[in-house]
C-alpha cells in the first residue's frame, strides 16, 4: 500500500458484538427468519434473481446489480421496482377482516364529501428536517386527509413519494397522541398501510429509511462508533494551530479568486470585498494592484489546472483559496486567518492518492451546467474540499448495507458541499439550484454528521414497517394490480418547478445509483420535454392511478406552480384519466393554511386538487346505455353527493363554487368529452334539469337532502359570503351581472362597479364591451334597466347568442384557413369555446386543430375548455 493511500481497514466486528441483542425469529410474507439479517439476505438473493424482469418496467435506475440489491433492504423497500407489492395488499386485505371482527372498522366504509377544512401545519417536525429534500409536504397535514378518507387499516398510495411523508402519516394515524393533537373529529385512530415509489434512487432510499424498522440505540451506538473509527484514521486534517498548540476546526472560510480587468492580476474576493469588523460585504471595490474599481460584473475568475488523483488527469477549475478559520482550542472558540500551518496541511491533504474512490461525471442539464461552465465542476468529488471528500468516503464505506447509516450519510452531502454560501447572519445553500458561491463555508463532515444523529434519532415512532417501498417510473406500475388502492395522497412534479434528477445528482452520486430520466415528468429543454411530454407523463401517471384506485374512492393531489398552462394541463389529465374533481382548495403561504379558492384555475397559491373515482353504479348506468344523454343528472347526483354541503369561515357561511350551474355544467362536458360521449344538452337546457331534480339555495344546487343540512347549518351562521367574482373573462363576467342584476339596475348603476371588478384577461381572449354581454344575456325593460331574463326569454337570447357566436367563429375559422396566416392576435374566448364544441359535436376535428393551431398559444395552454377539445381532436384527426 502506498503511504499516501487511505487506511481501508474495515469496522471491527467485536465493536458491534458488545451491543447485539439475541436475535429473535422474523415473520416475513408468511415465512419464518432466524433474525432480520436472514430475511435480509434471502430476499436479497430473491430480488436479485428477478432483477432481468424488472429491467423491463419503466423507471429502472441507473446503476450496477450490486449496487441496487446492496441498497435494498426486501421486500419492504428495494432500490428497483418493487416486486412484493402485491403480496403485501394480500396481507393487508386478511388484516382488514381482523380489524372489522374486532369492530375496528366498517366492511361499507364510505366518504362522499372532500376534506374542506383548512389546513395549517408547520415544518419544523424532526421527521420533516432530519434529511433535506426539494419539496416536502408535512406529514402532519397528509394526517388530516388521510383520517378523512380512510379508516384503520385501509391502503395509501402515493407513486411521487418523495421522501416518504405519505408513509409516515399513513402510519402515524396508529398514534393516538398525534392523532389527538389534530383535533380532528370523529378521527378514527388506527395504523394505515401505505406503498410508496418514487422514480428517484435518493428519495425512495429517504422514504424508507423515515418508514421502515428503526432502532434508535443501535442507529447511535454504530454511528458513533463509525465517527469514532473515522475520527481516529483522519481527523487530523481539521487540526489548526494557535499560539503554537493545535485546535479543531470548526469551520474554514474559502474565496473565489478573480483577475483585475485592468491590469490582469489576481484579486482575492475576501480580503477586498468582506468587512469582519462591520460584518458587511462590498459589492463594489478597488483593485489592490492598480485601483480599478471592480465588481463581480466587471471582472471575471482566474483558473488553474491541478491534478485530479480521482480522474488521473489534469483539470481546469476555478480558483479557490482559504482564508479564515473558526476554531476551538482549550474548550474556547476563536477565529483567525490563514496560516502556513494551515496551507502546509492542505497541501499534504491534496497529494492524497484518492484514485481508489468512487465519483460519478455530472450529466448536462437546466442545474447542472451551471457548476459545470461556472466553476469547471464535472464530477461530483469536485463539489467537496479533498478532505471532506475523502472523510466522507471513509464514513460510507463504513455505513454500507445499513439504510439508516447511509441515510444518516447523505444527509450531510449537501452541508458539507462547496455550496454552503458564507453570510454573516448564517450559512445554507441557494435551493433549487447546484450553485457554489463565491465565497462558501467549508464544515468539517465529523462535526456536521455528529450533529445529525440527534436529528435522526428524533424520526424514531413506535408504528413504522407498515409500508413497503419500491422505485419505479408512476407512469407504469405493473407490480400493482387493479383496483387495489383504498385512497392517494400525491405531490408530484410540476412542470419546470424543480428539475428533480439534476438536484439528486451530488446525493446519487454518492449511493452510485441514479434516476433514469427518461419518464420524468418535468419540462426540461435538455431532455427535450415541452409541455406536451409534461403533460403525456402526467397522463400516464394518472391512469395508472385511475387503474389501481378502487372505484369510489379518493385521490387528493397537491399543486404548487404558478403557471395557468401547467395547471390546465393537470387538470386535464386528472379529468382525462377518468376522475371527476370535487374540491379545489388553495395554500395561503403568508398564512400557511389551506382555503377554498373561487375559481379552478386560480394558480396564483398552491392547490390542493381533490377528486374521485366514479362508483361501479354510475359506470354502469353509462355502459348500459344506448343514449349516454339520460344519464346527464345521474353524473350531476353523484357528483353533487361528493360536493361539501356547508363550508363556514369566521361563523359565515361560504358559497362552494363547485355547485354553482356553471361549474357543474363544466364539469359534466368534461366528463362526456373525455369519455367520447356527444355533448347530452346544452347550457340552457342543463340549467332547466337541473332545476327540476334539484334544490337551489343562494345560487348553489343540492340534493333534498342536503338542501335541508345547508339551511340548518346555516342557521347557526351570521349569513353567507358570496362567491368573490372578479371579471377576467367574458363568463366570469355574465356570472358577475347575474348575481348583480338580482335587482334591475341601469347601465349607468352598473358600469362603476364593473370597472371595480375588472381583471387582467388571458393573453389573446377579447372581453366585449359591457353593453354587448347585456345586449346578449340580459333583457332591458321600458325604464331602462336591465334584468335577468325568466326561462323562457334566457333560452330565446340563448339562441340568438348562439348564432351571433357561430358566426364569430366561421370568420377565425374562415381567417385560419389563409395561406400564410399568422397567430391572430385577439379572439373571443367565449367564441372559440363555443365553436369548440359545436365542432366537436359535428366530429369536425380537423377545424378545432386549424383555429386552435392559428390563435395565441398562450390561449389555448391556459384554458381548460380549449385544451381539452384541443387534445382530444388531436387524437382523432
Amino acid at each position: 500500500m502506498s503511504k499516501n493511500k487511505i487506511n481501508p481497514s474495515l469496522f471491527l466486528d467485536d465493536e458491534f458484538e458488545e451491543v447485539k441483542l439475541t436475535p429473535e425469529k422474523v415473520i416475513c410474507l408468511g415465512m419464518e427468519f432466524e433474525s432480520e439479517d436472514a430475511r435480509r439476505a434471502y430476499f436479497r438473493e430473491e430480488l436479485r434473481k428477478k432483477l432481468p424482469e424488472l429491467k423491463q418496467v419503466e423507471g429502472f435506475p441507473i446503476g450496477e446489480d450490486n449496487d441496487i440489491i446492496n441498497l435494498s433492504d426486501p421486500p419492504y423497500y428495494t432500490a428497483c421496482p418493487n416486486p412484493w407489492l402485491n403480496d403485501f395488499i394480500a396481507e393487508w386485505e386478511k388484516e382488514k377482516e381482523e380489524l372489522e371482527a374486532q369492530g375496528k372498522r366498517k366492511k361499507n366504509f364510505e366518504v362522499k364529501m372532500p376534506y374542506a377544512s383548512d389546513v395549517s401545519e408547520g415544518k419544523n417536525n424532526p421527521i420533516y428536517m432530519a434529511h433535506a429534500y426539494h419539496t416536502k409536504v408535512p406529514h402532519p397535514a397528509i394526517m388530516r386527509y388521510i383520517l378523512h378518507y380512510t379508516q384503520p387499516g385501509d391502503i395509501v398510495f402515493d407513486g411521487f413519494c418523495g421522501t416518504g411523508m405519505t408513509g409516515v402519516a399513513a402510519q402515524i394515524c396508529g398514534s393516538k397522541k398525534d392523532v389527538d393533537a389534530l383535533g380532528e373529529k370523529k378521527a378514527k385512530i388506527g395504523v394505515r398501510h401505505a406503498v410508496c415509489s418514487d422514480l428517484s434512487p435518493i428519495a425512495s432510499l429517504i422514504a424508507a429509511s423515515y418508514n421502515l424498522k428503526f432502532n434508535p440505540q443501535e442507529f447511535e451506538r454504530k454511528a458513533n462508533a463509525i465517527l469514532k473509527q473515522v475520527e481516529e484514521e483522519l481527523g487530523w486534517m481539521y487540526e489548526t494551530e494557535v499560539n503554537g498548540k493545535k485546535a479543531k476546526i470548526n469551520c474554514t472560510i474559502w474565496s473565489d479568486v478573480f483577475i483585475c480587468p485592468s491590469c490582469g492580476k489576481e484579486i482575492n474576493l475576501w480580503s477586498e470585498s468582506v468587512d469582519v469588523k462591520n460584518s458587511t460585504i462590498k459589492d463594489q471595490f478597488s483593485c489592490p494592484h492598480c485601483g480599478t474599481y471592480c465588481s463581480k460584473k466587471n471582472i471575471e475568475k482566474a483558473w488553474e489546472t491541478i491534478y485530479d488523483y480521482a480522474l488521473g488527469k489534469t483539470i481546469t477549475v476555478n480558483k479557490k483559496v482559504p482564508v479564515r478559520i473558526s476554531y476551538t482550542c482549550n474548550g474556547k472558540r476563536g477565529e483567525k486567518d490563514i496560516t502556513k500551518f494551515d496551507i502546509d496541511l492542505l497541501e499534504r491533504i491534496n497529494q492524497l492518492d484518492t484514485s481508489d474512490l468512487s465519483t460519478l461525471k455530472l450529466k448536462e442539464g437546466y442545474n447542472t451546467i451551471q457548476p459545470i461552465k461556472s466553476n469547471g465542476i464535472t464530477h461530483i468529488h469536485q463539489f467537496y474540499t479533498k478532505r471532506n471528500f475523502i472523510y466522507l468516503s471513509r464514513v460510507l464505506e463504513l455505513a454500507q448495507k445499513d439504510i439508516h447509516l447511509i441515510i444518516w450519510f447523505t444527509s450531510v452531502c449537501q452541508s458539507t458541499s462547496k455550496m454552503n454560501k458564507f453570510r454573516f447572519t448564517g450559512t445554507g445553500i441557494t435551493t433549487g439550484t447546484l450553485y457554489v458561491p463565491s465565497i462558501n463555508l467549508e464544515f468539517p463532515a465529523g462535526h456536521t454528521l455528529s450533529r445529525k444523529i440527534t436529528s435522526f434519532l428524533g424520526t424514531s415512532y413506535n408504528t413504522r414497517n407498515n409500508t413497503t417501498i419500491g422505485l419505479n417510473s408512476a407512469t407504469n406500475i405493473p407490480n400493482l394490480k387493479t383496483s387495489s388502492i383504498d385512497y392517494i395522497f400525491t405531490d408530484p412534479p410540476f412542470g419546470a418547478n424543480i428539475m428533480y434528477s439534476e438536484l439528486s445528482s451530488i446525493w446519487e452520486g454518492w449511493i452510485k445509483v441514479s434516476t433514469n430520466n427518461r419518464d420524468e415528468a418535468i419540462i426540461n429543454a435538455t431532455q427535450s420535454k415541452t409541455l406536451f411530454e409534461y403533460q403525456t407523463l402526467m397522463s400516464r401517471s394518472l391512469r395508472e392511478y385511475y387503474r389501481v384506485l378502487k372505484p369510489g374512492k379518493w385521490l387528493t393531489m397537491e399543486f404548487s406552480n404558478t403557471s395557468a398552462a401547467v395547471w390546465n394541463s393537470i387538470q386535464n389529465a386528472i379529468q382525462g384519466v377518468g376522475f371527476i374533481i370535487a374540491n379545489v382548495a388553495a395554500l395561503d403561504k403568508k398564512q400557511g393554511s389551506f382555503k377554498a379558492v373561487t375559481t379552478t384555475t386560480a394558480v396564483k397559491q398552491d392547490l390542493v386538487i381533490t377528486c374521485y373515482k366514479p362508483t361501479d353504479e354510475l359506470m354502469l348506468k353509462f355502459d348500459q346505455s344506448i343514449d349516454k344523454s339520460v344519464n346527464a343528472m345521474d353524473f350531476i347526483e353523484e357528483l353533487l353527493v361528493h360536493l361539501p354541503v356547508h363550508l363556514e369561515k369566521d361563523n359565515s357561511t361560504t358559497a362552494v363554487i363547485e355547485r354553482s350551474p356553471k361549474i357543474l355544467y363544466d364539469r359534466l362536458i368534461s366528463y362526456y368529452v373525455q369519455h367520447g360521449y356527444a355533448i347530452p344538452m346544452d347550457a340552457q337546457e342543463f340549467q332547466k334539469g337541473l332545476r327540476e331534480r334539484f334544490i337551489e339555495r343562494d345560487g348553489m344546487f343540492f340534493t333534498a337532502s342536503q338542501a335541508l343540512e345547508y339551511e340548518e347549518k346555516k342557521k347557526g351562521t351570521n349569513g353567507i359570503i358570496p362567491m368573490a367574482l372578479f371579471i377576467s373573462s367574458e363568463a366570469e363576467g355574465i356570472e358577475w351581472l347575474k348575481r348583480e342584476l338580482e335587482t334591475p339596475q341601469t347601465y349607468s348603476e352598473i358600469q362603476p362597479e364593473w370597472m371595480k371588478a375588472m381583471s387582467t384577461t388571458k393573453k389573446g381572449d377579447v372581453l366585449p364591451e359591457l353593453m354587448t354581454i347585456l345586449e346578449e344575456n340580459f333583457i332591458k325593460d321600458e325604464d331602462g334597466k336591465w334584468r335577468k331574463p325568466d326561462p323562457e326569454k334566457a333560452a330565446d337570447l340563448e339562441i340568438i347568442r348562439s348564432r351571433k357566436m357561430m358566426k364569430e367563429f366561421n370568420m377565425y375559422l374562415e381567417q385560419a384557413q389563409k395561406p400564410k396566416t399568422k397567430r391572430m392576435k385577439d379572439t373571443r374566448l367565449e367564441v372559440l369555446r363555443y365553436g369548440f364544441k359545436e365542432c366537436y359535436k359535428q366530429k369536425d376535428y380537423k377545424s378545432i386543430i386549424l383555429v386552435g393551431d392559428h390563435i395565441q398559444e398562450a390561449l389555448l395552454q391556459e384554458d381548460e375548455v380549449l385544451l381539452q377539445y384541443y387534445d382530444i381532436a388531436s387524437t382523432r384527426v
